[in-house]
């Protein structure tokens, strides 16, 4: 059955049919949709975590040098006076200072656009996803807020180099988790056309289920990009995924009987 990816995309949204004749295509074809979905499922990940980095570094270097007591960081750790948590509100995001250790990267994990100088580590929070950077990893070196300033005040430059690096790394590792995703759902088609007495082996389950994930995938997209939790959403996706599966492979005629 021949078909160019994107009308494959828009008939997998609402047609099982069509899903379980795309079991006889190439598993080329099927691998490049896997990257396809991958793509569009992390656009609103890149777009909202890019647009944050590049708006807070500003914030962050002017709080930094306006607002932040003196400080050094040294043999891993963040130095001051300061004898309790600074969290200081800014546009679009909240940056805290802390050097007593009462706040931790698991305090913040569920904040929204946040950038923390704890104890021990550096945080930054931004479109649902969570960098932690240890002091640790700066053994044998010294910074003082002057010097963090002026890193700051040079980082625009490296951030046209930075962030499309961060977004490969972003779309490859979640490409490996969707084709971990569609080889299990694919496990579960075997299941399902036993029971339903169907003729298919694991590559036709395996391309079946690959279509199969589009519907939750472009509905998860859409909530991202509103930056709206779903609760549940693993346990819906996966539901999702099988329901539509399981209705893909109805559609494959039973074997003839002798």
């Amino acid at each position: 059955m021949k078909m160019n990816i994107f009308k494959q995309f828009i008939k997998s949204l609402y047609s099982p049919k069509d899903i379980s004749l795309f079991r006889f295509q190439g598993i080329g074809k099927t691998i490049l949709y896997v990257f396809f979905l991958t793509f569009i499922a992390v656009i609103p990940t890149i777009y909202f975590l890019s647009t944050s980095i590049v708006n807070s570094v500003e914030e962050i270097k002017n709080s930094i040098e306006n607002e932040f007591p003196d400080f050094y960081i040294e043999d891993g750790e963040l130095h001051s006076d300061e004898n309790k948590p600074i969290t200081i509100p800014a546009d679009d995001m909240t940056i805290q200072f802390d050097s007593t250790g009462t706040i931790t990267s698991a305090d913040i994990r569920s904040d929204q656009n946040t950038v923390a100088l704890l104890k021990d580590e550096f945080v930054f929070v931004a479109g649902g996803q969570v960098q932690t950077y240890d002091y640790s990893m700066l053994t044998g070196m010294t910074f003082s807020k002057q010097e963090v300033t002026e890193y700051l005040a040079a980082a625009d430059s490296f951030l046209v180099i930075v962030l499309p690096i961060m977004a490969i790394f972003i779309y490859l590792f979640s490409a490996g988790l969707r084709f971990i995703e569609v080889s299990i759902l694919a496990l579960i088609g075997l299941l399902i056309k036993r029971m339903l007495n169907r003729n298919l082996q694991y590559r036709h389950t395996w391309r079946m289920s690959a279509y199969s994930i589009t519907l939750s995938t472009v509905f998860f997209t859409v909530m991202a990009s509103l930056q709206t939790v779903v609760p549940n959403g693993a346990m819906i996706s996966w539901l999702v995924g099988v329901i539509v599966l399981l209705l893909a492979i109805k559609e494959v005629p039973q074997p003839k009987k002798s």
